[in-house]
């Protein structure tokens, strides 16, 4: 079987002290890996580099995803700690999440954030999460504003499990890309998070467009594939939109012959749902589950930039579907040995 196919090909030893816990200093100091696929090369630049490797009328496909306070820490009845990850709004107040400890959450429990804020266990879900209604004190069952008001108040940056810390105030504003407007995700889209308003002005004078996309991240993107096979594995999922306008500038780019770059594994899975055979984007929204791995041929996208993802993980065996699984690993090797920064905070690579 070739390799690139199954899920333990996506293994690498890599030493927890290449785990970013915290940003870099400044968004755009960080080091871009930049991997030539039609030359197999590998070669070293900082993300400051960026506008040499894009041209006047190439477009960035951006998510504009924000994430918002959804890891919420409260009590038990009993006064022990307890946690819930709101996941997705099913109706007005109650919510897909996954709650700790579960075992001790049952339906019908409360849990306390605040004197004036609860969440009630619900029944679980057949993935293993749970449904939950919020109770905010004075305000009517489904309440949207009074709801998002109390998570906003009461809520936490869900820091991906790597990041070995509580969030603090620096994480509130680097965890979010310079562009995001639409709150949704529990995840950053985080190859945007290298960008700044002055790079980005510098891009758009240079004539690079910019098409903005939407998908709200779930958590299904940190877990990891837990069978070999990875078509036996079940992505969660979420939701995306496409403007009329975005779909126009993304299928004018190639027919006047720019390229379309995917800035981040989001961007592309949003692309990859829309793209259609003629050459032109489907606008619209909806709920995408779609897994781009080998042996797939991605075809809506020219380029892509990422940062570097978890072993067998979901994102990695998409940037193979991009790369080639050879010159992924290659790239990957060479990551852990020249000690770039890896995962939400870490460095940034560029498959040009």
């Amino acid at each position: 079987m070739p390799h690139g196919l199954l899920t333990s090909d996506y293994d690498f030893a890599l030493p927890p002290d290449r785990i970013a816990q915290s940003p870099a200093a400044r968004r755009d100091e960080s080091r871009l890996m930049v991997v030539d696929r039609a030359r197999g090369t590998i070669a070293h630049h900082r993300f400051t580099d960026l506008p040499q490797f894009v041209r006047s009328g190439d477009t960035l496909a951006m998510n504009t995803t924000r994430v918002f306070r959804a890891r919420l820490i409260g009590t038990r009845q009993s006064g022990a700690p307890a946690e819930v990850l709101l996941l997705k709004e099913e109706k007005h107040g109650l919510w897909e999440a996954m709650v700790q400890p579960g075992a001790k959450l049952k339906p019908g429990r409360l849990v306390t954030f605040s004197d004036a804020f609860k969440a009630e266990m619900g029944a679980p879900t057949d993935r293993g999460t749970r449904l939950v209604q919020l109770i905010v004190t004075g305000a009517d069952l489904g309440d949207r504003d009074a709801e998002r008001a109390a998570i906003a108040a009461h809520g936490h940056i869900p820091l991906p499990p790597y990041i070995e810390r509580s969030d603090t105030a620096v994480d509130a504003e680097r965890y979010q890309t310079v562009y995001s407007r639409q709150e949704g995700s529990v995840a950053a889209p985080t190859a945007g998070l290298h960008f700044t308003p002055e790079l980005l002005a510098t891009l758009a004078a240079q004539g690079v467009r910019r098409a903005d996309v939407l998908l709200h991240v779930g958590v299904g993107t940190f877990k990891p594939v837990e069978v070999e096979d990875p078509a036996e594995h079940t992505m969660h999922e979420e939701w995306y939109e496409v403007s009329e306008a975005s779909a126009e500038l993304l299928a004018d780019t190639r027919r006047e012959g720019g390229r379309v770059w995917a800035v981040g594994t989001t961007a592309l899975r949003t692309l990859e749902s829309t793209w259609r055979e003629d050459g032109t984007y489907a606008a619209g929204s909806g709920e995408t589950r779609i897994f781009i791995r080998p042996p797939a041929v991605v075809r809506s996208a020219d380029g892509l930039l990422t940062n570097f993802h978890l072993p067998r993980s979901t994102l990695m065996m998409l940037v193979a579907a991009v790369a080639g699984y050879d010159l992924t690993m290659e790239a990957y090797a060479t990551a852990v040995r020249e000690n770039y920064r890896f995962y939400s905070y870490g460095d940034a690579m560029l498959l040009v």
